[in-house]
């Protein structure tokens, strides 16, 4: 107890000292005047820079509200600045700026903490990163993090003729998990930012996607090296291994990766057309990919299909340059029926479809058209044909529909559906 008697009175003390002297007076109205300088300033910033007011900028555009979050960091950034000059000029002119110090390292941390609030939406690794971020700062700032730097790199193995030391090993962790981080937010960023490019047509934005994938992924992994310690210029050395290792064990990544690239170019498969490829699968593009290219199916399948089989095999893209289909419906009729009036019938009945592209305006080649396909064993072969638009299938089932249609014109205008007939003669009645 006379200890903590004894603490106290050294506390209260020292604190009476500090109250009494002008200099810390001196320094709190600076720290205040830094703040209200800093706060004007930058109102005045935003209010002349729209791009970097939050007030005015585009909802859910990517690069506006990126800049919209920097403009809000203007005012404690300025402070920080303004508040490193005060501690020296303290230093200096009252040798006594410990009070300077300390509102600069809070300030510092705020900005840290809510630049990884505003820029982290995964609530688990900001909160990571504000438990590793802070504490380094925190350490840099009253400068004891080069001594604790040094003690962790005395902490070491060797493998072989590998030194691993515990601030390698730490830096590697900490600096590779930022890196990763910061490249799935910049390829997601940027591909947003790109595929809002109205004036860029789909193949160009792709092609623009998977280009700026390549470069963060390349740029990540040459920045991880450089932390490793690994020396950048050994990688010439064994460049042309490499090149033979993707010659033979990555052949097939390297060509998918490659023909996806020059699908995009070429134009050939495009979002939402409708494939079907040699082995007969069908289905609609829904992702381009590096790799594959996949395809839905009408029953909620999806189909990888490497885009190697794209360059190297034919396929059938129904609705590449037109979205016009061409269809056909077929029926038999007996063969006592008034044909070329139940052609005139069946052509006026399949043009009352929704779906079925009808009327004076189109071409005679585009409107619905009922022939004769043949003489069969038992009545006529009919057929109809007919453009639409979209493929006959799914939510545009139309080929159904119009059976249904045919069928019931047929029982009310009184044709009948012929069924297999067979003629027996007797050729020796006894």
């Amino acid at each position: 107890m006379e200890k903590r008697y004894e603490l106290f009175e050294k506390l209260q003390s020292q604190a009476e000292i500090v109250l009494l002297q002008s200099e810390t007076y001196i320094q709190i109205t600076i720290i205040l005047a830094i703040y209200a300088i800093a706060y004007v300033v930058a109102r005045h910033i935003r209010q002349y820079f729209a791009l970097i007011n939050q007030k005015l900028i585009i909802e859910n555009h990517p690069i506006q509200t990126f800049l919209g979050k920097l403009g809000n960091l203007i005012f404690p950034l300025l402070a920080i600045v303004l508040l490193r000059i005060a501690a020296e000029l303290s230093h200096t002119a009252l040798s006594h700026d410990w009070i300077v110090q300390t509102a600069l390292i809070i300030a510092v941390l705020l900005v840290f903490n809510s630049v990884v609030d505003d820029l982290v939406q995964n609530k688990i690794i900001a909160r990571i990163t504000k438990w590793i971020g802070s504490p380094i700062l925190f350490l840099h700032m009253i400068g004891v993090l080069t001594s604790l730097i040094e003690i962790l790199q005395s902490i070491s193995i060797s493998v072989g003729n590998i030194d691993l030391s515990l601030y390698g090993i730490l830096r590697f962790a900490i600096f590779g998990s930022l890196l990763f981080w910061l490249g799935r937010i910049s390829n997601s960023t940027g591909k947003d930012i790109i595929r809002r490019q109205q004036q860029l047509d789909f193949r160009t934005k792709e092609v623009a996607s998977k280009l700026l994938e390549v470069v963060i992924f390349v740029t990540v992994s040459l920045l991880l090296l450089q932390i490793m310690g690994v020396n950048l210029t050994a990688l010439a050395v064994f460049g042309g291994a490499l090149g033979v290792g993707l010659g033979f064990g990555l052949q097939a990544i390297a060509s998918n990766f490659i023909s996806g690239i020059i699908i995009l170019l070429d134009r050939s498969v495009s979002i939402d057309d409708y494939i079907e490829l040699e082995d007969g699968r069908t289905g609609f593009v829904r992702e381009l990919n590096m790799r594959s290219t996949t395809l839905e199916t009408y029953d909620g399948k999806d189909i990888m299909v490497p885009n190697e089989k794209f360059i190297v095999e034919s396929f059938t893209n129904w609705t590449h340059k037109n979205k016009l289909q061409r269809y056909r419906v077929d029926f038999p009729v007996a063969y006592h029926s008034d044909i070329r009036k139940l052609v005139e019938i069946i052509k006026q009945v399949v043009a009352t479809h929704p779906q079925v592209l009808s009327g004076d305006d189109l071409p005679i080649e585009e409107r619905p058209d009922c022939e004769i396909d043949g003489f069969g064993d038992s009545g006529i072969n009919m057929f109809v044909e007919f453009w639409m638009e979209g493929v006959d299938d799914g939510k545009n089932r139309v080929g159904g529909d119009l059976l249904l249609m045919i069928l019931e014109t047929l029982q009310q205008h009184g044709y009948q559906i012929p069924f297999p007939q067979r003629e027996v003669r007797i050729l020796n009645p006894q």
